[in-house]
């Protein structure tokens, strides 16, 4: 049972740090604000999450009703931190890229 848990761990672990890093790149390659925050409201999270279930498979005595807190904390706030990330921009009249080039509403 043990190999199966360090397998699974290490799964989570790599691919969490996948998502991060093409997070950390649609922030670095993305045109504008709208679009970054799309790549930090979905890579990160799926990142965030499954870098804590890899800390439950390979931390022995890791309370899970912890880890599903803290997933369930991340699930809420790293969207919403995206949205309102949008909103500053909607607000503040940031230009936005389409398909024509740069546009202002």
């Amino acid at each position: 049972m043990n190999l199966w848990c360090d397998i699974a761990g290490a799964a989570c672990f790599v691919s969490g740090l996948f998502f991060l890093f093409v997070s950390a790149i649609g922030v670095y390659r993305l045109p504008d604000v709208y679009c970054r925050a799309h790549a930090l409201g979905k890579a990160m999270t799926l990142g965030v999450i499954l870098l804590l279930l890899s800390l439950g498979f390979l931390i022995e005595n890791v309370p899970w009703w912890k880890l599903v807190v803290a997933i369930v904390f991340q699930l809420i706030t790293i969207p919403v931190a995206s949205h309102l990330l949008c909103l500053i921009g909607y607000r503040r009249k940031v230009r936005r890229w389409s398909s024509r080039g740069w546009t202002q509403d």
